[in-house]
Parts: C-alpha cells; structure tokens; sequence
C-alpha cells in the first residue's frame, strides 16, 4: 500500500482539577519525537490551570476555560477550537504519559491506513486489573451476548471490554478518549452527546461505536501509553453506581442493542459489586451498589425516557448536534 504524507496532529484534552496530572501528561509531550501542531486544553478547573498549561513554550497550547464540568462537552469545545488546516485531531486523558515515540508511531500508522480508517487509539501498557475475568471471557458470556472476548469489542447487551493492551494492531468497535485519533472529516457528521454530562461515563463508547458501524477503527500496537487514574475530579462511588445505571441504558436504547441482555448485565454487575463489598468489607463498593439501585429505580420511574434533547445542550449551531438532537428523539443510532 503506498504511504501518503504524515499527517498534523493537534490534541484536545478536558480537564478539571487535575494540576500536576496536567503538567506530567504535557511534559511527556515535550519529549515525543514528532510533536503535535496543536494542544487544545478546555479547564472546568475550580482553580484554572491556564498559567501551568501555557507555560509549556515547546507546545502550541490554545486554553480555553468551560462554563460546566462535563467531559462531552469540553471535548466538543475543543474540537471546534482546533485550527482548520489539522489532519487528525485526538484525545487526551490529562492523567496519561506517552512513549517518546507515540505520536511517530501514530502518523506511520495513518499515513499507511487507508482511506476506510475513521479512527485509531495508543495501546495501554498498564489495563487496569478487572474483576472476575475468567467469567468475563467465558464461553457462556459470550454466547449470551453479554460480553465478548476479544478486546476493544461491544457485545449486544451494550457491555463492552476494554481496548488495552493489544500485541499486533486490532480492529475495534470502540475507542476510549483516553489517547486516540480521529480522522478531521469525522466531527462534520458526529458529535459527543451531552447527555453524558459531568462525569461523562461511556461518553466515549457512545461516540465511537456509532462511528465503527460505517468506518473501521483500530488500536495500534506500536503507539504505546500509560494511564494513571488520578483521585481528583471524580465522583463519589454512589454519584458513579447512578449513573452506571443511567448512561448503560441510554446507551444501549440510543443503538437499539438488547435492553434484555443489558438488564441482564446490570443485575451480574450489583451482584459482583455486593460480593466485592461483602468479601473486603468495602463501603465504596456498598455505596455503589446503592447507587446501581437507585439508577434503575430512577430509570424505571422515567419510563426509561431520558431527557433527549439534551444531546444537543451548547451546539445549537452545530449541524453534527442537530442531527443528534433528531436522531435521538426518534430513536436513531447517531
């Protein structure tokens, strides 16, 4: 396959109150062997970082402060704020650090991808450890579509399995905003849904499964990337149960997966909450499972009708956010 020209990368990262995760990801910028063009950094901070982000001179970083905390939208902010002549825009987690040679590894990989390639994450090289594996990667699972196998995959009850770490380049349905790339064009047609606001979990799933029906995604396994969950700028273990619940719903409902088979899953997830909670006498995992509970009761007693037009909450003027406004009203997969 002939190669064609490296392409320019800029990079959005939303953050909040996170200073020193902020500046040990930006200094493992400063040592990539092919820098970005451009760092797009939208703060939701209580105390800005504006001063420690463009302090970084080796980086051309564009700050911009967010009127809400919600990683949808301050990724959407960003996106509209990256320079028009950029190939690739991507994502960064401020808590990751990346290998020098990342960013070079990604632009040989895209320059050799094909014109089907929508999108392409980093490889994590520290997954975090997941609970009851085995069961997970069992056969049975797999057959009743509750979870598949392989990595980076959603099964049709809306789970899906994490994309790290992979040893050969892989064919995803889903690409975690933690560090990936995407191509410029796709962000004419898509959007980050608001209706994951806040803490925005499965916002990322959400946005690039819909994009991995029609276009080829992948994790590259050169591109390599550590990510160390930060303490600051989370949500409490029940705020998370909650909206574990909430956001698993919608999702499957928005992509007309198996609302059956995620109900299925949810109840496994309480029950292996509890026995965590049960076995090491853990309030965390006790607040969560209470939060599952309350997320289904809140879901049932809506009807399971989510507030929909809020998918479109700060793109009014954006053609991609219309159409996810409509889509969702009527039910269409975005």
């Amino acid at each position: 396959m002939q190669k064609n020209p490296k392409p320019s990368l800029a990079f959005v990262v939303a953050t909040k109150d996170r200073p020193a995760d902020l500046a040990r990801m930006l200094e493992s910028l400063t040592q990539q062997t092919r820098p970005p063009c451009e760092i797009v950094i939208v703060d939701a901070s209580e105390t800005p970082v504006g001063e420690l982000a463009c302090g970084f001179r080796e980086l051309n970083v564009k700050y911009l402060r967010a009127s809400h905390p919600s990683a949808s939208a301050q990724r959407n902010t960003g996106i509209r704020a990256v320079d028009s002549g950029i190939d690739l825009v991507g994502f960064l987690d401020d808590d990751v650090v990346l290998a020098p040679d990342a960013f070079e590894v990604m632009s040989d990989f895209w320059a050799a991808g094909g014109d089907d390639l929508a999108g392409a994450g980093l490889n994590q090289m520290n997954p975090p450890r997941t609970g009851f594996a085995s069961w997970k990667r069992s056969r049975a699972t797999a057959w009743l579509g509750l979870y598949a196998p392989e990595p980076g995959r959603v099964a049709p009850s809306g789970w899906q399995t994490i994309t790290a770490t992979v040893n050969s380049n892989t064919r995803v349905d889903w690409l975690p905003t933690t560090a990936a790339l995407w191509r410029r064009e796709v962000f004419e047609e898509h959007a980050f849904d608001e209706y994951f606001d806040r803490y925005s979990y499965l916002e990322d799933v959400d946005f690039s499964y819909a994009i991995s029906r029609r276009r080829r995604l992948a994790v590259v396994a050169g591109a390599r990337y550590w990510h160390y969950p930060a303490s600051g700028g989370r949500v409490s273990n029940y705020e998370f149960g909650r909206v574990e619940v909430r956001n698993r719903l919608y999702f499957v409902r928005k992509h007309r997966l198996s609302v059956p088979r995620c109900y299925a899953g949810l109840g496994i997830r309480l029950v292996m909450t509890l026995a965590t909670a049960a076995r090491r006498a853990d309030r965390g995992a006790f607040a969560r499972a209470w939060g599952n509970l309350a997320g289904l009761v809140g879901w049932w007693r809506s009807g399971g009708a989510p507030p929909w037009p809020s998918a479109a909450v700060g793109h009014e003027s954006s053609r991609a956010a219309r159409r996810a406004s409509r889509d969702a009203e009527s039910g269409i997969t975005a």
